[in-house]
């Protein structure tokens, strides 16, 4: 079909050189040789149903389509799947459609020493039901969990089973839960020395043992955490909350504030953390601060060492706890006023560019 052209207004002589005087304005302004301006690409909202009423069934198949920058909006359901967000992602969004995490679940249940079809094991991060590589990226109004169970599966030993292995900078957790026993979180830098920051807001996790636990530099804000019971009577052991492996030319490594950490285990049975120490160079660095501890905490000494690895070489503090598992003791350092001042959800996530998603 011959398309419709219509014909051009007529214009004066003088509107006209009205027109071209403000064309060569705008050349000289712009400077000899500017490249003529281009639009970005629009970004894409890709939408994700179990029951085929999006454009995708699952979310990988959307991640998979998915360009930086993009949205994925994943309506409510379960989703059986393990979904990785590459690095090439950059500045993507996952949300959860409804905005209620309780309505989007993405679940899987590998374990560390879960064999693959090709007889190898999937290791501690290869376990995790969603891996996000990429920075800046937003994630919301989602639940990840990984459902392994020791009890049914007494023939694995390492029964690490991640539920979110983030390893990005830039990355934004917000309205989340993240639910599985050992090794919930692993919050991590490729590069031990490099910046990655992690910032989790008004968000759920549970876990067990070293359940929020890496290298990176990460920021728990507002969050509500709940130490699982695995069953140890008072005074025994049922696990730690948190293992950070912090490289020890960073300052900032792991900080929890603001928040509100419970349990139904029986009193004096978990450790606030201990130092992971794969490598000579890892000195755990955390800060627990301005949040509500449960008599399940060990009162009178919260850190414990990690194998040979004394608690007291690592960087554990606390600061203006409170709640049946709060104390002030030899065992418990605290931060001074002026230490506090440092040691704050914008200054960890600050880095080199400012970034503060805090406000």
């Amino acid at each position: 079909m011959t398309p419709l052209r219509l014909p051009h207004p007529v214009r004066s002589s003088a509107a006209v050189a009205a027109s071209v005087a403000l064309a060569a304005v705008l050349l000289a302004a712009a400077g000899p040789g500017a490249p003529a301006a281009t639009a970005a690409p629009a970004a894409t909202t890709r939408t994700v149903a179990a029951d085929g009423s999006g454009q995708y069934r699952t979310v990988q198949s959307a991640v998979n389509a998915s360009a930086a920058g993009d949205t994925i909006s994943i309506a409510r359901g379960t989703y059986r799947e393990v979904v990785n967000v590459p690095a090439a992602l950059s500045g993507l969004t996952i949300k959860g459609a409804t905005g209620n995490a309780e309505d989007v679940v993405i679940t899987y249940d590998n374990a560390a020493g879960t064999r693959k079809p090709d007889g190898s094991t999937y290791g501690t991060a290869g376990s995790a039901t969603a891996t996000f590589s990429a920075n800046n990226l937003t994630v919301t109004g989602v639940t990840v969990q990984n459902t392994w169970l020791r009890a049914e599966h007494p023939e694995i030993t390492d029964t690490q089973a991640v539920a979110v292995n983030a390893q990005g900078d830039r990355q934004l957790f917000r309205n989340d839960r993240f639910i599985a026993h050992q090794d919930t979180v692993l919050n991590w830098a490729p590069s031990a020395t490099g910046q990655y920051r992690q910032y989790f807001r008004n968000s759920f996790i549970s876990g067990d043992v070293d359940f929020i636990f890496g290298n990176a530099t990460v920021v728990y804000d507002r969050v509500n955490i709940t130490l699982r019971d695995r069953g140890a009577a008072a005074g025994g052991n049922n696990g730690y909350l948190a293992a950070p492996n912090t490289n020890a030319a960073k300052k900032y490594g792991m900080l929890i504030t603001g928040s509100t950490i419970g349990s139904p285990a029986a009193a004096n049975t978990f450790s606030l953390g201990r130092p992971w120490h794969p490598t000579a160079d890892a000195v755990g660095q955390l800060v627990i601060r301005d949040t509500s501890l449960p008599a399940a905490v060990r009162v009178a000494a919260p850190w414990t060492d990690f194998g040979s690895f004394p608690w007291r070489s690592a960087r554990f503090s606390e600061y203006a706890n409170t709640g049946p598992g709060a104390a002030v003791n030899a065992n418990r350092p605290q931060l001074s006023a002026a230490q506090a001042a440092e040691y704050t959800a914008t200054a960890y996530l600050a880095g080199t560019d400012g970034w503060n998603p805090v406000n």
